[in-house]
């Protein structure tokens, strides 16, 4: 697996997060030493050293006096953007995914990203571990729906999606809220440029237990594939390794419910026969 680098500067967070690294090194604490100083999860500091979680001004003044910085922290926060929008790690994929003239997505805990409507994607996030502050979840709602934007495209991206059944048996919210993103898959389905399929719960066979898959086609016709775990994901331009997950995805749309059978089934969720 090959993880592509997009061959622009560091990400600001990222820097801000190597002199952090850097000066706990120096001081001669562990993360989790840190961590303890300040009342936050060892988990929290490790993703604030990689980037992928932004240093707070507040704690960023607490760290500079406790690791006797001269400020060098607060400086670096107050220099970078305000907003950044991605974790550092999904920023090569978020920008290929804008301009993607293809997309074929499974997923299998969640509702696609670009399909969520803002009351489910505040769901997700309100679930997210270590929780998010008050800001932070309303930057992350945001960004997803800014995602979105691609559907509106003069020409849209020609899209492949797959679902598991279960995902729809997976109420994050309220009833009222499920039933509302379940009727926007319906209307997502009928968009001209849209296949979307559930895949049966009771499938006996299954080519894609290893998790969500992504599969994108750039203007220039380079192929690519995103793999995505907890809190970190992988970008994969390999052509042998390309060709494996289509395959695999080749399978999955073959196992899948075809797109009517599909939507007879979000709509015999949501009681309509």
């Amino acid at each position: 697996m090959q993880k592509r680098s997009s061959g622009k500067k560091v990400p600001s967070w990222e820097v801000v997060g190597a002199l952090l690294a850097t000066f706990r090194r120096q001081a001669g604490l562990k993360q989790v030493e840190l961590a303890d100083r300040f009342n936050v999860g060892e988990e929290a500091i490790a993703s604030m050293e990689q980037g992928r979680r932004r240093l707070r001004m507040e704690l960023a003044k607490q760290m500079d006096e406790f690791l006797e910085t001269k400020g060098a922290l607060t400086a670096a926060v107050e220099k970078i953007p305000a907003r950044e929008k991605y974790p550092a790690f999904a920023r090569d994929f978020i920008e290929h995914e804008r301009e993607a003239i293809t997309l074929q997505w499974y997923e299998n805990q969640v509702i696609p990203g670009l399909l969520q409507t803002p009351e489910y994607a505040r769901k997700v996030f309100e679930n997210s571990c270590p929780p998010l502050g008050p800001t932070e979840l309303e930057e992350a709602v945001q960004a997803r729906l800014e995602r979105q934007q691609i559907l509106q495209r003069e020409t849209p991206p020609l899209m492949s999606v797959v679902i598991e059944e279960q995902v729809l048996q997976r109420h994050l919210g309220d009833k009222a809220m499920m039933r509302q993103q379940v009727r926007h898959l319906l209307d997502c389905a009928d968009l001209p440029f849209m296949c979307l399929q559930i895949m049966p719960t009771e499938t006996p066979t299954h080519p894609c237990l290893g998790g969500p898959l992504i599969l994108l086609e750039t203007p220039d016709h380079e192929h690519l594939a995103w793999l995505e775990g907890n809190h970190n994901g992988w970008l994969v331009d390999d052509p042998s390794e390309i060709s494996r997950y289509q395959q695999k995805y080749g399978m999955l749309r073959a196992q899948a419910l075809s797109p009517e059978a599909s939507k007879a089934l979000l709509n015999k969720v949501l009681g309509v026969t």
